[in-house]
């Protein structure tokens, strides 16, 4: 609850759905864990990236997007919000919470 935008009922089901940090060995995975990375379709030499996978906690994806939001709001000078603005122009809305929803389950773990 000391990352800014997540507060006691948001961190209940990220606590819940993650568990034991310990488990995963390096911050990537638990974003694979919620199902936040890119899927990847190789061709010959060059693997192109797609939309997200959504394999993985509906409900850890959904408690980080509303975290993300909560953050955006209330910390305007942070490095994710500022992220997540850069991304705004070039993907749009919805795709940069979930992108920045995977960098703050990143700063979480």
């Amino acid at each position: 609850m000391t990352v800014p935008g997540i507060g006691y009922y948001s961190a209940l089901p990220i606590a819940s759905e993650v568990g034991d940090v310990n488990w995963f060995p390096d911050s990537s995975h638990p974003c694979s864990y919620a199902g936040l990375t890119p899927s990847t379709h190789p061709y010959e030499a060059v693997s192109f990236h797609g939309p997200t996978t959504k394999t993985g906690s509906r409900y850890l994806r959904w408690a980080l997007v509303e975290c993300v939001q909560a953050h955006i709001r209330t910390q305007p000078e942070s490095t994710i919000t500022q992220f997540y603005n850069r991304l705004v122009k070039k993907k749009g809305v919805s795709e940069a919470k979930v992108v920045a929803a995977a960098k703050l389950l990143k700063v979480i773990y």
